[in-house]
């Protein structure tokens, strides 16, 4: 019998160990925290504890940006509520019903922290430290998922005379609630997700806020009044910021919406795994380590239905691993990934952009359906999510009243 390694016991490692049980491995979940869920528990721990970097990027009374019927998973949907954009913890409520009812819980080592996964005799090793003992093991795997999520470490943004202003910073990693910008003039940098939503949810504590970015397609009208939007910053003095309009502004703090880094600090510079710029390499089908594909990373694309995504993944994974399929060589793999990053370079996106698919999703599930011969995501889903995004982008302030109803696999509808 294959022993098979998780880390992580968020959406993503719960999804893995449902499948990796149906195979047949004998599997074991490694999680840092003492529960499920990831990335979706809150902590008001912010920084360090005991050492180690908090993990979660949660803030209070946060509300899902996508309808709670994409974000499911194909054999286990959220379960029926009246509201479509449903609170943080009605997520992790729905993780551990996924969980109860896969019996999952019993192959997951809980305060559990991963320091090194290294190749030994055509094994993983992979040495753990129970963080309430602080007693280290190594333990043997013939496969490992890697499946410790994207939204723990942050990325910041280069701005030239940084070193200079005065003012506070912070990163939305370490935004816990609006409070703490109660009478402030802030900076927010980023016009992602997260930086237009923050701003409006700040601008509620904050004496004014301006969000600084170059996307070209984002109205006034989604904003509450006491937000502002400007072009990117050229520089900063001890007091405020330069725009590069040639405008100037004075804040108390720059929030940093800069969104977040791979990391996966455990594995070794011989695993065939590194990232430059947020482009995770060298990966087949964004998801099996070519160099060494018994290991495979869960979970990477972003601006997608993640649970949705990281099933058919961990499937595509386990068509491969539990021998119903046999893999490309090494040289074919590279081909392909080539042959599709060449295709991104093409149309002018960044490494920065290797993993983002959003409306491209659709055609990413069904080349992994096609390659590995395995259920297909349902249309519907892509198409939710779409539409989702459109509202998000131009009813920023009330999209989250929208509520949806899925009617077949090709077919949603909106219920007010």
């Amino acid at each position: 019998i294959m022993n098979l390694c998780i880390i992580g016991a968020g959406t993503a490692g719960l999804c893995c160990a449902r499948h990796a049980i149906a195979n047949g491995f004998s599997t074991t979940v490694f999680e840092l925290s003492d529960r499920i869920g990831g990335t979706w528990v809150y902590n008001d721990a912010t920084g360090a504890v005991n050492g180690i970097d908090v993990h979660s990027s949660m803030y209070m009374n946060l509300r899902t940006n996508l309808p709670k019927e994409v974000m499911g998973f194909p054999d286990f949907e959220i379960g029926s509520n009246e509201r479509s954009y449903v609170r943080s913890d009605e997520i992790c409520d729905f993780l551990n019903e996924y969980a109860d009812h896969f019996e999952l819980k019993k192959h997951i080592k809980f305060n559990s922290y991963v320091i090194r996964v290294t190749q030994k005799m055509n094994k993983w090793q992979v040495l753990v430290k129970d963080v309430i003992t602080n007693k280290i093991e190594f333990h043997y795997f013939d496969k490992i998922m890697v499946a410790n999520g994207h939204y723990h470490t942050p990325n910041y943004s280069k701005i030239q005379n940084m070193n200079l202003f005065k003012g506070e910073y912070l990163h939305s990693h370490d935004f816990r609630s609006k409070e703490i910008f109660q009478g402030k003039s802030v900076l927010v940098i980023g016009a992602g997700p997260s930086g237009m939503d923050l701003s409006n949810i700040i601008s509620r504590s904050a004496k004014r806020v301006i969000i600084s970015h170059h996307s070209t397609d984002i109205g006034n009208a989604i904003f509450f009044d006491n937000v502002q939007q400007k072009p990117d910053v050229r520089e900063l003095d001890e007091n405020g910021a330069f725009f590069v309009d040639g405008s100037y502004e004075h804040f108390d703090t720059i929030f940093f919406c800069t969104g977040y880094k791979y990391s996966f600090p455990f594995l070794t510079v011989d695993s065939g795994i590194h990232v430059e710029d947020n482009y995770v390499q060298d990966l087949y089908k964004q998801c099996i380590n070519i160099k060494h594909p018994t290991m495979s990373l869960i979970g990477l694309p972003f601006y997608v239905c993640a649970a949705q995504m990281m099933d058919i993944q961990a499937r595509f994974i386990m068509s491969y691993y539990n021998g119903t399929n046999k893999l490309p060589s090494k040289k074919e793999m590279q081909n392909d990934t080539q042959e599709r990053m060449e295709k991104l370079w093409n149309e002018g996106y960044r490494k920065r952009h290797a993993h983002m698919l959003g409306p491209e999703q659709i055609n990413y599930f069904s080349d992994l359906a096609k390659t590995a011969g395995v259920k297909n995501i349902k249309p519907v889903m892509t198409k939710l999510h779409n539409e989702s995004s459109k509202c998000f982008n131009e009813n920023l302030l009330h999209f989250r009243d929208d509520n949806f109803k899925i009617l077949d696999d090709e077919t949603f509808v909106k219920l007010n």
